[in-house]
């Protein structure tokens, strides 16, 4: 169910952008009405305002309902630990011998003349 959750999330997140991001600017009426050309729309002069906004307000409340949900199905979640989370060593004991290695010695050798 967390799965499924996430990836309606990340839906509605990429359509909550998409959407803002075709929406006009509050200024752009202004240039329109000296014919920059901006009127030429593909909802018309006034049905995209209205269709527009109450999408973007649906998606944006589908949104923070969704993170809120995510947010409590995580909190309840224990993180399990992983490698770096306890750092202490065990003490291991080496044995030391008291005794040194010999050092080997070279015999010379007598070649007779």
């Amino acid at each position: 169910m967390y799965e499924i959750l996430l990836v309606v999330y990340l839906v509605v997140a990429l359509a909550l952008v998409g959407m803002v991001l075709i929406q006009q600017g509050k200024g752009a009426d202004m240039g329109s009405s000296f014919g920059a050309g901006a009127s030429a729309t593909v909802f018309g002069s006034s049905g995209a305002g209205n269709f527009m906004t109450k999408t973007t307000t649906i998606l944006a409340t589908i949104f923070f309902v969704l993170s809120i949900v995510l947010g409590n199905l995580t909190a309840g979640q224990i993180k399990s630990g992983d490698q770096w989370d306890d750092l202490s060593q065990e003490e291991t004991v080496v044995p030391v011998s008291v005794d040194a290695p010999k050092a080997e010695t070279k015999e010379e050798t007598h070649v007779p003349n």
